[in-house]
C-alpha cells in the first residue's frame, strides 16, 4: 500500500462536478492523497494521471524522487481505484517525462500496469475524447 501521511501534496488542486447522471473527479498532478479519496468515494468517473512503473526505472534518481512526491504510479493509482471503485477510470496526463512517450506501446504499458491489479473499467484519454 502507498504511503499518504509522509507524502500529503499541500499545493495540489482536484476538482469534483456533480451532473445528473454521474459524479466525476479530476485529479491534478499529485502524489496520493487522503483527501482525494475522501473526496471521490462512490464518484462514477475518476480522471487522474499517472506515471508507468517501467518509465520510472528508466529516469534519473532525481527525476525519480520528483515523480514519487509529485505524481502517482500506475501501481498507486490501481490501489486508489479499488479503493474508490468508480465505473470509469480515466488517465488523462501520462508522466512519463525521458520514457519515450511517443511511442504507442508506452500508453499500453501504462495501462497494463494498472489493469494488473485495477479489474475495473480504464481508459487513456486523447484531446478531444468522449466518454
Amino acid at each position: 500500500m502507498f504511503q499518504i501521511a509522509d507524502r500529503e501534496m499541500v499545493d495540489s488542486f482536484g476538482y469534483g462536478f456533480d451532473t445528473a447522471t454521474r459524479s466525476i473527479v479530476i485529479s491534478g498532478d499529485t502524489a496520493p492523497t487522503q483527501s482525494l479519496l475522501d473526496h471521490s468515494r462512490g464518484c462514477n468517473v475518476l480522471i487522474h494521471e499517472a506515471y508507468s512503473m517501467a518509465s520510472y526505472h528508466k529516469v534519473s534518481p532525481q527525476s525519480q524522487q520528483f515523480r514519487r512526491t509529485h505524481h502517482t504510479s500506475s501501481v498507486e493509482l490501481a490501489e486508489i481505484a479499488n479503493t474508490i471503485q468508480p465505473d470509469l477510470l480515466i488517465i488523462y496526463h501520462r508522466s512519463n517525462a525521458g520514457a519515450r512517450m511517443t511511442q504507442p506501446e508506452s500508453e499500453d504499458v501504462l495501462l497494463e500496469e494498472i489493469r494488473q491489479s485495477y479489474p475495473g473499467r480504464v481508459v487513456a484519454s486523447h484531446d478531444l475524447d468522449v466518454f
